[in-house]
């Protein structure tokens, strides 16, 4: 990815030399280790998919793009202080808006985290279909069922302290705690860890994260993740359990995937996945795929999957009624990606 390092310096000449359009300064005051990193993704995909839902099945267009601005600054205290705002690009969507905004300071202590940004879970958590490009999975009418093995934290960006601790050795450890608000009390307590080591060629990955959301009048909301990751080479395995537990729902889910890079720039993936809510009889998710990567170019990439999968509705679920709508059916995508 290339990326675009300005230095306030430069930033400083340009606004003097635009002085004359955007008015007078009469100083500028910035500090010379600061730096902006900008950076910018986008996706356009084709998606055909054959469903037994009339809602879902055919072909479809959509675009993914995001902005993305790193401000850095060190101060004469060794403290490196941040500032990243994530914006969503697509004109038109319901989702184009600032996606993340978050304060971090770093030092010696490790790093403090404020703001709009993932929790602690999310951070450390590891779903196997992480190593896959597109990770998405075939979307079915359910209210409940799972969609990955990773963990989703029910805060997602809202306005939240996380602390990460130093690393120690291969082990990194982070907690996040986001606040619902004077007259809430939903609350969101995140933890999550990840220790990395090698033997020999071979490195591998291991991470835990949880979380619990409180809940007013019924059962609070908690998830938990673990995940394994191993890379040899060209080959990398991976494995993943969640569960996710609230009033109506008891989730369990598993994943597992490898993918192998070839040597003319391509990479191959495979993937099967597996659902099930306890308090919801006979309700279950399977899918299953195989991905294939090319590197057209640097920052060009493109990305074709082909999903199966099948959903078996609940015949009642935990709140008395029948469940989602049943349905099987394949999806082929193609994804041609662009970061800048």
């Amino acid at each position: 990815m290339r990326k675009l390092l300005l230095s306030t310096t430069a930033i400083a000449t340009v606004a003097a030399l635009t002085s004359g359009v955007i008015g007078t300064m009469s100083s500028i005051a910035l500090a010379d280790d600061a730096k902006v990193n900008v950076t910018a993704t986008t996706e356009w995909k084709y998606n055909s998919r054959t469903s037994d839902a009339t809602a879902v099945d055919g072909t479809s267009f959509n675009q993914d793009s995001e902005i993305k601005f790193a401000f850095s600054n060190k101060t004469d205290s060794g403290l490196t202080i941040g500032y990243t705002v994530e914006l969503e690009s697509d004109a038109g969507s319901a989702a184009a808006q600032i996606d993340e905004s978050s304060l971090s300071i770093s030092g010696g202590f490790g790093t403090v985290i404020l703001g709009q940004n993932d929790s602690a879970g999310e951070d450390f958590g590891m779903g196997a279909k992480d190593i896959i490009a597109e990770e998405e999975t075939p979307g079915i009418v359910s209210s409940s069922i799972g969609g990955n093995a990773d963990i989703a934290v029910s805060d997602g960006d809202n306005n939240k302290i996380q602390y990460k601790l130093p690393a120690m050795g291969g082990l990194t450890l982070g907690a996040s705690y986001t606040d619902s608000g004077a007259v809430g009390s939903t609350d969101t307590t995140a933890y999550g860890a990840r220790y990395v080591m090698s033997v020999g060629e071979t490195e591998l990955t291991a991470a835990l994260a949880m979380s619990t959301t409180d809940a007013t009048t019924a059962t609070d909301s908690e998830q938990q993740n673990v995940g394994i990751k191993v890379v040899n080479g060209n080959i990398t395995l991976s494995a993943s359990q969640s569960e996710a537990t609230s009033t109506n729902d008891e989730l369990k889910n598993q994943a597992f995937a490898v993918s192998y890079k070839l040597a003319n720039g391509m990479t191959i993936g495979a993937y099967t996945f597996d659902s099930q809510d306890d308090l919801d009889i006979d309700e279950d998710y399977k899918s299953s795929g195989v991905e294939l990567q090319y590197t057209v170019a640097a920052g060009l990439t493109a990305v074709v999957n082909v999903d199966d999968y099948k959903y078996t509705a609940a015949t009642t679920n935990a709140a008395g009624v029948i469940g989602g709508l049943a349905d099987k059916g394949s999806n082929t995508k193609v994804t041609l990606k662009a970061s800048f």
